[in-house]
Parts: C-alpha cells; sequence; structure tokens
C-alpha cells in the first residue's frame, strides 16, 4: 500500500472587480482553492467501487469560508459560509451514462448546494467535488474610506471512508488591498 500525502487546502486566491470603490458601491470578492493530496488522491473509480460494496456510498465533505478584513482584531465581512458537499456513489446500467471506454456500473454524484451533478470521468468527479468557488459580496461602507487589507480563511473536515482516515484541512490566503473614496 502506498502512504498516501497529506490532504490540504491549495493557495486560496480571492478575486476582486477592481482596486477602488466608492462608499456607496457594493464589493464582490470571489474565493477560490481546492483540496489536494490524499483524499483527493484516494477518490477513484477503483475506492467508489470498494466502498459501495462495504455499503459505503456518500461522503461529505463539511466546509467554511471566512472573508475579514486584516488587522489584529479581525473584522468579517459578508456572510460566512459554512455547508458541505455531497458525494453519493451509485450503480446504474443508465445508457446515457456509458462510458465508451469500459463497462462502468458505479457513479458519483456531487451535490453542491443541493445541486446534483454527475461527471463523466474520475477528474471532473474530483473537479466537481474538491474544488471550490464561494462568492462574498458586501457593502464599501461596511469598510469605511481609506485602504483595507482582506484575506480568507478556509476549512474542510470528513469523516472516515474505506479509502481516507477521517480528517481536516486549513488554509489562510495572502491578503489583497482595496480603498475606499
Amino acid at each position: 500500500m502506498s502512504i498516501m500525502s497529506e490532504t490540504q487546502i491549495s493557495a486560496i486566491t480571492l478575486e476582486k472587480e477592481k482596486n477602488e470603490f466608492s462608499g456607496d458601491e457594493n464589493i464582490t470578492i470571489n474565493v477560490r482553492f481546492s483540496l489536494t493530496g490524499g483524499l483527493r488522491d484516494a477518490f477513484t473509480e477503483k475506492n467508489w467501487t470498494q466502498a459501495y460494496n462495504e455499503n459505503d456510498n456518500t461522503m461529505k465533505l463539511k466546509y467554511g469560508v471566512k472573508l475579514a478584513k486584516g488587522g489584529i482584531r479581525k473584522h468579517e465581512l459578508g456572510k460566512t459560509i459554512d455547508t458541505y458537499r455531497k458525494a453519493s456513489i451509485f450503480w446504474t446500467r443508465n445508457p446515457k451514462l456509458v462510458n465508451p471506454m469500459k463497462d462502468r456500473k458505479i457513479w458519483v454524484q456531487v451535490a453542491k448546494n443541493f445541486e446534483p451533478f454527475v461527471a463523466l470521468t474520475e477528474e471532473d468527479v474530483r473537479k466537481e467535488f474538491f474544488d471550490f468557488e464561494e462568492k462574498f459580496t458586501f457593502k464599501a461602507s461596511e469598510l469605511g474610506t481609506g485602504n483595507h487589507k482582506i484575506s480568507a480563511e478556509a476549512f474542510v473536515s470528513w469523516e472516515t471512508h474505506p479509502y481516507i482516515k477521517k480528517g481536516d484541512a486549513k488554509n489562510q490566503s495572502n491578503e489583497i488591498e482595496i480603498s475606499i473614496n
């Protein structure tokens, strides 16, 4: 058995639409990150099949993202995200889900914000389940005039399954700066 690498949250990127805002504008910041390493690497068709055969056919990722204004006492911005994603492993002979490469019967449906998605390849399933993009919107007036440093923090946790032990990961983004006039 190979030694699994540690599961971690990749670099968190923050995207802003512009650098300067007026006090009456809304600011939207996109926060992006991925879960990489052990768990992502272990989430394979072979392991889905093993899990399904052991009646372990759901995996939940509990995750959260917080946006904060810098400084010693951080001030939260926008609504903190605290939710989960679910992957359901199921068996089907559905001809619409036929993989021309092989006779595959075990599939994964990923629910993101309660919207189901069935991907046709292992890699697409991993992208849907382990790549995150969350949008934060708040009023520029919440920050007040001047220059502000903003950062994000993300966490993800999961339970034990045949292919992975219970665990969690956390990461902090670099700061971005915006100014309010």
